[in-house]
């Protein structure tokens, strides 16, 4: 497997973590102020505004020179769920954001590549509970304790890796497309209506600029799952610092820097292949093809901020997702079976008393 890398941070990377200037406690990154605010006094600082992270060059995500997030964090592994999360590396351990239990385990492995950008949370656990309650009440067939379990301090801040690629792409095509035409013959003395189709060739060249195609680093959260809670605005993403983990957690990705531009190449691709096809009127295609070429390739290695909710439902783990910037939901809710047998049967009585309504009166 392809390792990642980046160039050497010019910056000095500092494993110290900030601490309240009245008190002395740890500071944790507030959404609500977007800077650093203690826990128990109130009290924090400031965040530098409007430091984005910078695109960087596609060949700067193979060099040669290992990078050194491993010096500000540290790794756990849950025994119960597997997933892996990185914290701040003088943090205490946390419980684990995907499964709620506290049985996570420091691991000796390396955090993996050190992110040049990061999206801040900018809504609290409480905005996220509350866009939970709103997306929950729409599952009816869920269980009762679904919509009733989810609290504030269930719901845990968690980071996702993913990958942002800009390109031009320029795309020479060539195909051939079909179009329904309908001719009227008369056969035995019948007419009819005979569908034909006339094929034409297709031929051209095709540009476009793609402005930071997101794709998932970790498989944990699926690519569907990550594109459900879209949009995410990644042009906002600030410049990484330590200071926006302080209280929250990531995952660590486990899909290298190569695959996720192949992935991020094939969503291109299918774009590009259907904006082309869009330019002209047909029902079928006979053939069609694309030789497509990617310049100016750049990427962000970016943290995306979710909020982590779980249920366990007949021993079934199900993770629910809130967008940290906007409150989009997006999960899979368990259903309860006497809820849908309700439903089942009440449909098969509302059938019964049709059938016999027939019976009696239309028989």
């Amino acid at each position: 497997m392809d390792e990642l890398f980046e160039e050497k941070q010019e910056e000095t990377t500092s494993t110290e973590t900030a601490k309240c200037p009245s008190c002395g406690a740890n500071l944790v990154y507030d959404p609500a102020s977007r800077g650093l605010k203690c826990p128990y006094c109130g009290d924090g600082r400031k965040l530098a505004e409007h430091d984005y992270g910078e695109e960087q060059d596609l060949q700067k995500l193979f060099a040669a020179k290992m990078n050194e997030w491993q010096s500000e964090t540290k790794v756990f592994r849950c025994t119960n769920c597997g997933a892996t999360t990185v914290i701040s590396k003088n943090e205490l351990s946390k419980e684990c954001a995907f499964c709620g239990t506290s049985n996570i385990v420091e691991q000796k492995e390396m955090s993996g590549m050190r992110p040049n950008a990061v999206l801040p949370f900018l809504l609290t656990k409480e905005n996220a509970t509350e866009s939970f309650k709103k997306w929950a009440k729409r599952k009816i067939f869920a269980p009762n304790g679904f919509r009733k379990s989810i609290l504030p301090e269930k719901i845990r801040g968690n980071y996702s890796p993913a990958f942002t690629f800009d390109a031009h792409a320029k795309a020479t095509y060539h195909g051939t497309l079909g179009e329904y035409y309908y001719v009227t013959r008369t056969v035995n003395g019948k007419t009819e209506s005979v569908r034909m189709t006339r094929y034409f060739p297709i031929r051209g060249e095709y540009q476009t600029d793609f402005d930071d195609v997101l794709v998932q680093a970790a498989s944990n959260i699926s690519q569907g799952m990550l594109n459900a809670l879209q949009p995410f605005d990644t042009n906002s993403s600030q410049k990484y610092s330590a200071n926006y983990l302080y209280g929250y957690s990531a995952t660590q990705h486990d899909k290298t820097g190569s695959e996720c531009w192949e992935k991020a190449k094939n969503s291109m691709s299918e774009t590009i292949k259907g904006s082309i096809l869009a330019k002209y009127h047909y029902d079928v295609i006979a053939d069609f093809s694309a030789d497509i070429r990617y310049t100016n390739v750049t990427y962000k290695y970016v943290l995306i901020p979710l909020y982590v909710g779980n249920y366990t439902f007949k021993q079934k783990l199900y993770n629910f997702f809130v967008n940290g910037r906007n409150g989009k939901v997006a999960g899979k809710a368990p259903l309860s079976a006497l809820k849908v047998g309700a439903l089942v049967l009440g449909i098969l009585a509302i059938i019964a008393a049709c059938i016999l309504f027939y019976v009696y009166y239309g028989g």
